[in-house]
């Protein structure tokens, strides 16, 4: 081990928490790695989820808005990044560990279907699909040629567990679970505002009153108020005050952005574009490419592997080739 990376397990002992997952007590990985003489077990984590291919496609992927025209919406690996400063942010000011933190964040939306949400319910119709834990799979078997991304063990459990009714390992991983939400509700509140869908007078004051009457204001108060409440604790997470204020807004969402307004409209079609690649798929296994085939798992399985890995473009070119009769060049 070299000096550098024994100056950083050095500082982590010294001046992270107790309830800190230290790197140098990390569970480690199914096959041990060489050190390299600059990182830490973490920070290699965090390097090598950032140059994946899965990582790479989320710039493609539905966030809230199919498709959406203009530069300014959020994709998938824009909610990704920006969790991902949350959750440092918190991490650092509860001296937990922040490389751990990163790289979970980092991947825990990997597996994300075209469309978002909606193509993972249009999947899930067909078989067992989540998101979190499709995820995972690409970290332990998708990505480098079949052979997995060699995750440590802390990495993998606060990608599985990032969801909102999940408990991680460590209290990185719930980090990343509360970063995950501020996230979302925050940066979905102001894309629907920039597309017109909602004001953000429409907001209800008691949200707006307690947390701030921006996006940025809110975040902050949302970011504070677990800090504060969980400085120095076993645990974190917001009060309960702000706890029921999080949830409230999230409702606030659904109702009027997630399941009920014209930026969801083409929702239906989206979702029926999935079925409809699944069928193909499913009926016509040969025509799944064969990195997926060689994998272990079901048909269903492979089926969804490939899916999954599609870029909402993509989905959209291969339905097309599929469908739409090709015009007859020949000379």
């Amino acid at each position: 081990m070299t000096k550098h990376v024994q100056n950083t397990l050095k500082f982590e002992e010294e001046f992270l928490s107790s309830y800190a997952q230290k790197s140098a007590h990390t569970k480690g990985r199914r096959e041990v790695l060489a050190n390299d003489g600059l990182r830490t077990e973490f920070q290699r984590d965090r390097d090598r989820i950032l140059h994946s291919k899965a990582f790479r496609r989320l710039k493609h992927k539905t966030q809230v808005f199919l498709s959406p025209e203009g530069d300014h919406y959020r994709t998938r690996l824009t909610h990704t990044l920006e969790v991902s400063q949350i959750a440092r942010t918190i991490a650092r000011a509860l001296r937990l560990n922040e490389d751990l933190t990163e790289a979970i964040a980092l991947g825990h939306d990997l597996g994300h279907t075209p469309y978002g949400h909606g193509g993972e319910r249009a999947l899930n119709e067909f078989t067992h699909f989540k998101h979190n834990e499709q995820s995972l799979r690409i970290v332990e078997v998708l990505e480098n040629n079949g052979k997995g991304l060699n995750l440590t063990q802390e990495v993998r459990d606060g990608i599985l567990n990032h969801c909102s009714n999940m408990n991680a390992a460590t209290l990185e991983g719930h980090i990343v679970a509360w970063s995950d939400r501020i996230a979302y509700i925050n940066h979905d509140i102001d894309d629907a505002a920039r597309g017109g869908i909602i004001k953000e007078k429409s907001i209800p004051k008691k949200f707006t009153d307690a947390l701030g009457d921006s996006s940025a204001a809110r975040i902050n108060s949302m970011i504070l108020d677990i800090i504060d409440f969980s400085f120095d604790k076993p645990f974190v997470r917001p009060s309960k005050k702000f706890e029921e204020l999080i949830g409230g807004l999230r409702q606030f969402m659904f109702d009027n952005v997630y399941l009920s307004s014209e930026a969801k409209a083409e929702e239906q079609k989206a979702v029926d574009l999935i079925k409809f690649l699944y069928r193909y798929f499913y009926d016509n296994i040969s025509r799944v490419p064969k990195q997926y085939l060689e994998l272990s798992g079901t048909k269903e399985q492979k089926v969804c592997d490939y899916i999954s890995s599609m870029s909402d473009n993509y989905a959209v070119k291969i339905y097309e080739e599929i469908c739409i009769p090709k015009s007859w060049n020949k000379l």
